[in-house]
Formats: C-alpha cells, sequence, structure tokens
C-alpha cells in the first residue's frame, strides 16, 4: 500500500514519544513492502531561510520537512493560531509538490496538531482517513477543560475522531477515555500498542558505581509536567528514606513542571537527597537505568507509558502507577509493582516491596524484558496497522457540527 503519513513530529524534531512511534512504524512498514511517506515540518521557530522545505530518505521513508511560513507565531503563546498555520504549510507543499505524481492509498494522521491538513487531503483524494489519537486534552487535565485554548483543542480531537474511517488508540484504557469523550462506539476503536526496539538499549555500559554506604537509588525520567507525579513521588520519599536510610532520587528529564517540582523538593525536605539532572543522552540515560534500585512512573495521567518499555529493555526493576497505559504495561506481581495513581502512601508501599525483596524484582524485571518480544515488537504493530488500512473505507467529506463541551469534568459523564 501506498501510505500516507502526517505528523507534528518526526525525528530529529521531537516533542515526546509521537515521533519516535511514527519513525518506528514507518519504517517497519517500508520493511514489510510499503510506500511510505511522512508529510512533516522543520523545527518550530524557524523559517524557509534558516531550515528550508527539503525530501529525504530515512530507513527507506520518504520524508518531507516543510517550512514555516512567515508569520511570526509561536508555538509556546500561539498553540492553536500556530498549528493552523503549520497545517496550511503541510496542506500547501503537499497538493503543490507531493500529489502531482503520487498518490496514497490512505492518509494516517497522528494526533489533533494534524487534524486540519490530514482531513483536507483524504477529502480531496478521497481515500481513508486514520486516525491515531496518542492522547487526549481532557486526559492531561484530569478530565477538566478550564480554558478556551483547551476546549479548542478538544474540538479538534473530536472532529477529528468523528471524521476518521478507523481510529486507533495506544491502550484499552485509552480506547475507553477516547470513545467517551468523542462519542465513539468502544467496538469501533482499534488498539494498537506502541512498540519499541530493545536493541537501542542494550548499550554496553556500566552503571556509575554507588558511594561506599550508600543508599539505594529511584530513577524518574521522562518530562516534568503535574500529570507525570513526580510531585508525589517527592512527597513520598520522607517515607521511603524512613524504610530505607540513604535513598535518593534521581529525576531525568526536563518540562515546564521543573520549579514546581523544586519547591515540592524544599517543602518536603529533602533537598539533599534529590538531583535533577536534565535531559540525558541515550548512553547516559541507559547507565542510569541500569544502576537504579528502582525505576519509578508515578504518572497521574498516562495514555500508554513507553518509558516502561524502555525501562524494561534495560532490565530495571519497575515501580509504576496504574494510570491508563501503564496499569496494562507493568501487570501489578508479574511485571512490576503497581499503586493507584495519586496515592502516595501506595507508592510508598510498592517501593518498600520492591526495595526489601531484590530476587523477587529481578524476576518481575526479566519478565517484563521477555515481553517486549511478543506484544510490543514493531513487526507485530505494523501488520496490525497495514490490517487496519486494508479494512478502512472511505466515507468522504463530512459536513459536522461543533460539538457540545458539557461543563464539569467530562470524565464524570455517565457512559
Amino acid at each position: 500500500m501506498r501510505v500516507l503519513m502526517v505528523s507534528w513530529e518526526f525525528p530529529p524534531v521531537v516533542v515526546g514519544g509521537l515521533g519516535r512511534h511514527v519513525h518506528a512504524l514507518a519504517r517497519e512498514l517500508v520493511v514489510a513492502g510499503h510506500e511510505v511517506v511522512v508529510l512533516s515540518r522543520a523545527p518550530a521557530g524557524t523559517d524557509a531561510g534558516t531550515h528550508p522545505t527539503v525530501e529525504e530518505r530515512v530507513d527507506g521513508v520518504r520524508v518531507l520537512r516543510v517550512a514555516e511560513d512567515p508569520p511570526h507565531l509561536e508555538f509556546g503563546t500561539d498553540l492553536v493560531p500556530w498549528t493552523l498555520g503549520m497545517g496550511h504549510g503541510l496542506l500547501r507543499y503537499a497538493l503543490t509538490s507531493l500529489l502531482p505524481g503520487w498518490r496514497p492509498d490512505v492518509v494516517h494522521a497522528h494526533d489533533w496538531l494534524v487534524a486540519h491538513p490530514a482531513v483536507a487531503l483524504a477529502d480531496v483524494l478521497g481515500v481513508p482517513l486514520v486516525a491515531t489519537l496518542h492522547a487526549t486534552e481532557a486526559g492531561r487535565h484530569s478530565g477538566w477543560l478550564p480554558g478556551p485554548m483547551n476546549r479548542q483543542v478538544h474540538s479538534t480531537e473530536w472532529w477529528l475522531a468523528q471524521r476518521a474511517d478507523q481510529v486507533i488508540t495506544c491502550s484499552s484504557a485509552m480506547r475507553a477515555e477516547v470513545a467517551t469523550l468523542y462519542d465513539l462506539d468502544p467496538g469501533a476503536v482499534h488498539v494498537v500498542h506502541n512498540g519499541i526496539d530493545p536493541g537501542r538499549w542494550r548499550v554496553r555500559t556500566t552503571p556509575a558505581p554507588a558511594p561506599a554506604g550508600a543508599g539505594p537509588r529511584l530513577v524518574y525520567f521522562g518530562r516534568l509536567e503535574y500529570e507525570k507525579g513526580v510531585q508525589d513521588l517527592i512527597a513520598a520519599l520522607p517515607r521511603i528514606r524512613r524504610r530505607h536510610r540513604g535513598t535518593r532520587l534521581l529525576v531525568a528529564g526536563s518540562g515546564t513542571q521543573q520549579e514546581m517540582l523544586q519547591a515540592r523538593v524544599t517543602e518536603h525536605r529533602v533537598k539533599r537527597s534529590v538531583d535533577f539532572l536534565g535531559h540525558l543522552p541515550d548512553t547516559e540515560l541507559t547507565a542510569l537505568l541500569r544502576g537504579a534500585d528502582a525505576v519509578v512512573l508515578p504518572s497521574r495521567y498516562e495514555p500508554f507509558g513507553i518509558v516502561a518499555l524502555e525501562a524494561a529493555a534495560v532490565g530495571a526493576t519497575l515501580v509504576a502507577s496504574t494510570a491508563g497505559g501503564l496499569g496494562e504495561l507493568v501487570r501489578d506481581g508479574e511485571t512490576g509493582l503497581g499503586f493507584a495513581p495519586g496515592d502516595v502512601s501506595g507508592l510508598a508501599d510498592a517501593v518498600d516491596r520492591a526495595l526489601s525483596d531484590p530476587p523477587a524484582a529481578r524476576r518481575r524485571a526479566r519478565a517484563a524484558r521477555a515481553r517486549l518480544r511478543t506484544d510490543f515488537a514493531w513487526p507485530t504493530i505494523a501488520e496490525q496497522t497495514a490490517q487496519i488500512y486494508r479494512d478502512a473505507r472511505a466515507r468522504g467529506p463530512q459536513d459536522l457540527v461543533r460539538p457540545k463541551i458539557p461543563t464539569g469534568n467530562l470524565f464524570d459523564r455517565a457512559p
């Protein structure tokens, strides 16, 4: 099949895990014999002078990186206008430079930021539109849509979900969430897990030795955002240290909530026991994970949780909340230990269990790594996605009314 993927991320332009997912999926589809074109963008804040539009081959994938247009729109302060501008640029380039000589069998949109160009291209070409919803605006805000921008994003997600001929989510939890939020039949929403290449995490690095007499080392890695729950891990640290003297928390990553987290460290009087390491290169991150006594993922909201797979690939002991997809990836007592999102006491107890029985922790880590070769292998994920492409039937352009956005918490709505 000829596949046109539309994505606002593609390495090296990466904001979260979406870009790496698109790269790996596109690469694996090419290996399986499909022809894949990825329509994406140049880095934010650039222009046609600093980063002109380029076409290149990446692992057999034809990648089109479209330059930003001249208007002064900033991702951080003008999200919706910036997104519309990006979409216009992608659409204009596709219509004038790509499609005159090439026609896809399916358009695959990745998240709401590319809804406008993806819907337009599917409508113009008369081909099926497949949409993968990697997260939801309501989910990122615990069910709330507090401001106009949040409601704008939510309504765009609803539009993409309603217009798509097939909808994909990365976990069963996300399927239920998407069906509730966007008025879909859960049975019509596909679950295709994210995948991992374990070989990327098998770098032969030696963990930095712990100082003599040092206590256990806990590691969190990922974005520093409120929904990631690092504030709960910091709040649990005094209890953990009372049970396991000298425990240190190493935080790898960056994000908008670092100042808040540093304030929580001071509030809970654990400043000398927490290190913020910033963003680490893969080799350093792998060494950090290999040297951890436990990797703790305390998310309050997590559509999937690719970091759990990355930690499992390294062989780390996993302690994770049951938020969203994490509860499907980390099976309590089998591939790790779990606790309820936001439950500080439960978090401390789970870490205590992990640290108190190293042999059991190692058995769980081996089980987690073994599962990567089956449930989360990219060839399997690519074939599942290709079958969804084959089954998709184009319904054509649709005139949809604006969704009514309920007040209050959207997750409190009766099913």
